[in-house]
């Protein structure tokens, strides 16, 4: 059943090149509020589901991209093992393929790494319908152009993701988080030494810092004491709840823009209501200043903004939605493009306009 899906996604998606006709990659679209809407003719992967290959001793999961991440997770959890950038999955249905496509992280980043630091090979249809094997399953065989991490945020514009092989690593032994009451600076100098201390995730939102530690027990409760403040009681709620942006921060009205800068970076003179994550390398901001003005005061501090949803958006500023890419980096992106789909028809305008 598994093989003739992927030969009818396959002629699908030949179909749609020798027409140039537009593909909308579907899934479970727990994540289709990311980016800008695409207008094409549905190709569903929701179906293709199932772990193909798992292997607790050697640290390695792969699984078809209809897969849902609540499947992984459990499978995973059965083994004491995890996913350790943690994606967000923003509904009970998200898949695999779209956590990879969209490239999302989540609180433990800053530690572990980012999403496409643990993909080691993906399987995908490119824009011929051609079927390619990227990577492998082990890091040894990651070498060379790594064309299986360029799907990590390519958000479906460079193929039809089919499986994905990635690197889990074992769940810590024990967990806690402190909880302080700073001022912003106090707590932008606690989270640069974090880098320091087995600090598995961070986020100062509403005057305080949260600090989640993970290691040994007894190693974890020396640290804490050193780090004072207070234990916070169920803090895996805490931090599902900043995950899965349901933390009342997330239920503001105005526009939830994505600030990436390096870590080091002091507060941002910016209006508006802040939750910071990362040891300060990701900023969450609820405001309504405009695109132009926010990008105006990021660029210079060498990082980038994304409007992840906005109340105010419009038709003419739709374009703002991802910031906006250097002359000679937006070329890059259109060569690999045209290599990987050269008639343009997964995701046409996902991302930026023409790609």
């Amino acid at each position: 059943m598994t093989d003739n899906l992927t030969e009818s996604i396959q002629e699908q998606v030949k179909d749609a090149y020798y027409s140039s006709r537009a593909l909308k990659i579907m899934g479970n679209s727990t994540k289709e509020f990311l980016g800008h809407p695409v207008s094409g003719e549905p190709l569903e992967i929701s179906g293709h589901t199932g772990i193909v290959n798992y292997e607790p001793t050697e640290l390695v999961i792969t699984a078809r991209s209809g897969t849902t991440l609540n499947q992984i997770e459990q499978a995973l959890n059965e083994n004491n093992q995890m996913l350790a950038f943690e994606p967000p999955h923003f509904g009970e249905d998200a898949t695999l393929g779209g956590a990879i496509a969209c490239g999302l992280s989540g609180p433990g980043r800053a530690r572990f790494g980012a999403v496409r630091d643990f993909v080691l090979g993906t399987r995908i249809i490119n824009g011929q319908g051609d079927l390619l094997h990227f990577g492998g399953e082990v890091m040894k065989n990651v070498a060379g152009y790594d064309l299986s991490r360029l799907q990590a945020g390519a958000m479906g514009t460079l193929g039809v993701l089919l499986e994905v092989s990635l690197k889990v690593l074992p769940k810590e032994d024990y967990t806690r988080t402190q909880v302080l009451d700073v001022s912003k600076q106090s707590a932008f100098e606690k989270m640069c030494q974090c880098t320091e201390l087995p600090a598995s995730a961070t986020a100062y939102v509403d005057d305080r810092l949260y600090i989640r530690l993970s290691g040994s027990e007894n190693t974890i409760n020396s640290i804490s004491t050193k780090i004072g403040g207070e234990l916070l009681d169920n803090d895996a709620a805490f931090w599902l709840n900043v995950r899965e942006h349901q933390h009342p921060f997330f239920r503001e009205s105005n526009s939830l823009w994505r600030l990436s800068v390096p870590p080091a970076t002091p507060p941002i003179d910016l209006p508006g209501q802040w939750l910071i994550e990362w040891n300060g390398a990701q900023r969450w901001l609820n405001t309504d200043a405009n695109a132009k003005h926010i990008r105006t005061i990021i660029e210079p501090l060498g990082g980038h903004a994304t409007c992840y949803h906005s109340p105010l958006h419009s038709k003419e500023d739709e374009h703002e939605i991802f910031h906006p890419l250097p002359e000679p980096l937006m070329k890059l992106h259109h060569r690999l493009k045209y290599a990987m789909d050269p008639n343009g028809i997964f995701n046409p305008g996902k991302m930026y306009p023409g790609l």
